[in-house]
This record gives structure tokens, C-alpha cells and sequence, in this order.
């Protein structure tokens, strides 16, 4: 195992699709370029794998990059939406016919995700929007919109 002890699990990914993400993990640690570079042949490789979503998705929030972590994270949406065989517009979802494991889980993580990035980009409004859905779709808070809706209203 190339990472060691330091290995993240990234749960259901091809042996390469790993490979190539636990190398883009340990190059961010010093090179966010070569990282995303990494993410981005991961990305290549298998574009149904939803943790290299993930990965580029929050090295460039980190990053402050919040165009290309928007576009990442739209794309990691629609993917996992597809894989859950759920409409591409979550405004349309049934939160009684929402698995809360696998892609559509994922699905409203990173919705989650995109509100937090909308609130960075001061796009209040794409995030309020965000966050009543998901209020809406996961009325338990599974995936933890309420820290980004606590952020929200702190930000107001």
C-alpha cells in the first residue's frame, strides 16, 4: 500500500482509481497542482467513481478556487444523482424515495457541499436555496446541513 498507515478509505473504488488518489492526498500535502492534476487522471479514468469528486471538490475550497469547486461539485452532483437514477434537478426529489447510502447519499453531501461554496462565494441566495432543500430531503440531518445553515445565519 503506497500511503501506509496514512491510507484514507475511499470505500468502493477500483485498485487504480485508489492509487491514484491516495498519490493526489499525500502531493496536496505540498503540491495542490500535482494534487489536482492526480484527482483529475483519476477523474479521467473512471468518472463514476464519487470520492475523486470529493477530493477536487475540497482541495479547491480549501484553495479558495470556488469557481473550479463549484464546477466539481456540480458535476460530482449530477453523477451521483444518475447513479441513484434520480432526476438531475434535486428540486424534484421525493425525500421519501431517497436511499440515504451509496450515490444518493453522496448526491446530497455534496449539495451540502455547493451551499457552503455558494455562502463562500457571498451567493447567499444559491445557498439559501441549498439549504431549505436540503432541509426538505433530509429532514434527519444525515449529512450535516445544519453546520453549513448554522454558518448561514451567522454570516447574515
Amino acid at each position: 500500500d503506497p500511503a501506509g498507515d496514512d491510507a484514507i478509505d475511499f470505500g468502493d473504488v477500483s485498485g487504480e482509481v485508489n492509487e491514484i488518489l491516495q498519490r493526489g492526498v499525500a502531493l496536496n500535502r505540498h503540491d495542490r497542482a500535482a494534487a489536482d492534476a492526480a484527482f483529475r487522471e483519476a477523474l479521467a479514468l473512471d468518472p463514476r467513481q464519487l470520492p475523486t469528486y470529493f477530493c477536487l471538490y475540497k482541495i479547491h475550497t480549501y484553495a479558495g478556487d470556488l469557481d473550479a469547486a463549484r464546477d466539481v461539485a456540480e458535476a460530482g452532483y449530477r453523477e451521483a444523482a444518475r447513479q441513484a437514477n434520480l432526476s438531475p434537478d434535486w428540486r424534484l426529489w421525493d425525500p421519501a424515495e431517497l436511499n440515504l447510502d451509496g450515490p444518493a447519499r453522496f448526491a446530497l453531501y455534496t449539495l451540502k457541499a455547493l451551499a457552503f461554496i455558494h455562502l463562500r462565494r457571498d451567493e447567499r441566495d444559491a445557498s439559501r436555496a441549498l439549504l431549505d432543500g436540503l432541509a426538505r430531503l433530509d429532514p434527519t440531518d444525515a449529512v450535516g446541513a445544519s453546520v453549513v445553515d448554522a454558518i448561514w445565519r451567522g454570516a447574515a
